[in-house]
Formats: structure tokens, sequence, C-alpha cells
């Protein structure tokens, strides 16, 4: 069973009082057959910058997405229980993502059925448990506690050990100003 998160949003009363506006399980979750032992869990949408921090308490309305919005951010958690070699191998990364909208941000042919990238920078934090962040060529194994800065790159996350691992996520939309050589880019065009 996945783990439920509390999700506690803060506002102001007509008078300008500080106060909780909401205090209550998260509800925008996302588990799927074809990416078994993972679940998504949202707690915060925005669709522009800078935010609005006086509208609407609940943001997290209609499917999960991977991405943010255009031009915005998420606030989620994944929990990712450890993995099963062989199941793993007969899964479908494509149709999997294809589920969270984001078909194409599959890396065909890569090393983990999972291998994928965003265009968003994803501040990460480690909470519980250990997990291998995959890279094209390069891994690392991070604990509870680690920070990551993902900056659009491939990526996939493997739980190779025995406990789940939950990671809480930051996702801002992003856009890459450089080539592949390194060199800025010119006339960078808006999705």
């Amino acid at each position: 069973m996945a783990r439920s998160f509390r999700r506690v949003v803060t506002g102001h009363d007509n008078k300008g009082v500080a106060i909780i506006e909401s205090d209550e399980a998260a509800t925008q979750i996302l588990q799927r057959p074809n990416r078994p032992g993972v679940t998504l869990t949202n707690f915060w949408l925005s669709d522009g910058t800078p935010t609005e921090y006086d509208g609407e308490v609940e943001t997290c309305i209609g499917p999960l997405i991977l991405h943010p919005p255009e031009n915005g951010s998420v606030f989620r958690c994944v929990e990712f229980l450890p993995e099963d070699p062989e199941v793993l191998g007969k899964l479908d990364g494509k149709t999997a993502f294809a589920e969270m909208g984001a078909a194409d941000n599959i890396v065909e042919n890569a090393r983990h059925p999972f291998m994928h990238r965003t265009n968003s920078v994803d501040y990460t934090v480690i909470l519980s448990g250990e997990i291998y962040m995959m890279m094209d060529e390069d891994e690392v194994l991070l604990k509870a506690g680690d920070m990551v800065v993902q900056r659009g790159t491939n990526h996939a996350w493997s739980n190779r050990g025995t406990e789940p691992c939950v990671i809480a996520f930051v996702l801002v939309d992003g856009v890459m100003t450089r080539d592949a050589h390194g060199d800025r880019k010119t006339g960078i065009p808006k999705r």
C-alpha cells in the first residue's frame, strides 16, 4: 500500500489574518500497472511565475501529468518500491509515460525502460530509503537527506534495495539555452 501524505495549505481570511485553509490527505495520486511499484502524489501546481499565493486552494485538478504547467511548477512526492528485474524487463516505458502525457519523453533503447527527459529543472530531496539515479552512462546512489538538481537531462530512477524510497520533487518549467556543444542558442523557441 502506498504512503498517504497530509497536505496543509495556508491562506488569509477576509481580514488578512493568516489561516489554515486546508488540512487533509493529498488526493491527486497516480498508480498504474504499466509502472508497478511507483506512486506519484501531487501537492501543488502553479501555472505561472510569479505564482499566485492568494488564489484557489485546490490546484491539483484533472489528470496527473508528468510535466509542470508551461511557465509553472509542480510539487509532488514519488514513492519507488524495490524493483523486480524480471518484471522490469517486460515493461514498456513509452506506454507508462503516455499515461502521464509524456510518451515522447522516453529515451528509446536506453539502459532502463523508464529513462526519460523532461523540459524542467527538478529540485529533488530523498526523504527515505535509497535509490540509484541513472544517467546516460553514469549513475549515483542517493540516500535519505541527499539533494539533486536535475537539469533537463536523460535520467531514470532505480530502487535496487529492499525498502521503499520516497522522493520529494519540485519541477520548474524550463528551456534549454545551449546546444549539444555547449554553445548558447539564439532565438530560443517557446514551447
